[in-house]
């Protein structure tokens, strides 16, 4: 699939994220998606709902009224057997609904975002080069997650938790006219890494932060963020606290909506047929294969 260069809309549309105060204006909304009363509430998630076409047939609550506040509404839990897993040791399945932003190599260190912009590994796992050496060579993918998508992420493989790093940063917001114009978005928005160790050699998972996307969380850790601090935040779960997740569980969430970037090691895997730039794609399905 041809990549799409950047436009003059795409410049107009990006310069007002370097004017606004994304942590604030994040807080606010964090705020406000927690209100209770539902003559907020209720009218608002309907709106929502209306606005991008949410298929609330898939949700265990189909009524919005059911929600405690929009958070709640936003991070819905799925029926059942909505998203199946696919199957396989082999295999590796999508972590997320989205849609793919880039799937590709990393080389030279270097993460590629789109036309005429990459970043750094080492600046987007949080600045660490023994963090960054194990994934050089290796492959990622990008996975953009819209207001309409399932927003809980979910693990590609089973995992063994090795790291989780906060890294504080900007706030800009996520979606592809941002990512063709703004140098290093991924490595300059607010992000929580994991780090796990999986039978396919250590995987990353990269949750990346946007404007009204302040708070993600983990189902280890709870809420991550906010606070969003300023230094880098790491802790260990190897040895007693080791932390095993399997195929298909829940990792973590966002509360609203933003990207994950999945990391793999060289000569570990390789991503299907159809795994792409712009390709919609669904929790569950096929998203790899060991090599």
């Amino acid at each position: 699939m041809a990549e799409r260069s950047a436009s003059l809309v795409d410049y107009l549309k990006a310069l007002p994220q370097y004017i606004i105060p994304g942590h604030l204006v994040s807080r606010l909304i964090h705020r406000f998606t927690r209100i209770r009363n539902p003559r907020i509430k209720n009218p608002f998630t309907r709106w929502f709902i209306r606005h991008f076409g949410i298929n609330l047939d898939e949700a265990i609550f189909s009524d919005p009224s059911e929600y405690e506040h929009f958070n709640a509404f936003f991070t819905r839990e799925l029926k059942p057997g909505v998203r199946p897993v696919v199957a396989g040791e082999e295999t590796i399945a999508c972590p997320v609904d989205g849609a793919i932003s880039q799937a590709a190599a990393i080389r030279d260190g270097r993460v590629f975002q789109a036309k005429g912009h990459d970043y750094s590994l080492e600046t987007l796992l949080g600045g660490s080069v023994e963090r960054a050496v194990p994934f050089h060579g290796g492959i990622f993918t990008t996975i953009y997650l819209s207001p309409r998508d399932y927003h809980r992420i979910h693990m590609p493989v089973t995992g063994t938790l090795r790291e989780m790093v906060h890294v504080p940063g900007r706030l800009f917001g996520v979606y592809p006219a941002t990512t063709r114009v703004i140098p290093g978005l991924f490595a300059r928005n607010e992000r929580v890494v994991s780090i796990f160790d999986t039978a396919f050699g250590p995987m990353a998972m990269v949750k990346v932060g946007a404007v009204n996307v302040g708070s993600i969380e983990t189902v280890w850790a709870g809420e991550v963020t906010p606070p969003a601090g300023r230094v880098v935040r790491s802790w260990n779960y190897q040895g007693e606290d080791a932390i095993t997740l399997g195929k298909g569980e829940e990792l973590g969430r966002f509360n609203m909506g933003s990207t994950v970037i999945v990391i793999f090691g060289p000569d570990a895997v390789a991503w299907a047929a159809g795994i792409e730039a712009e390709a919609k794609v669904e929790l569950g399905q096929l998203l790899g294969e060991r090599i």
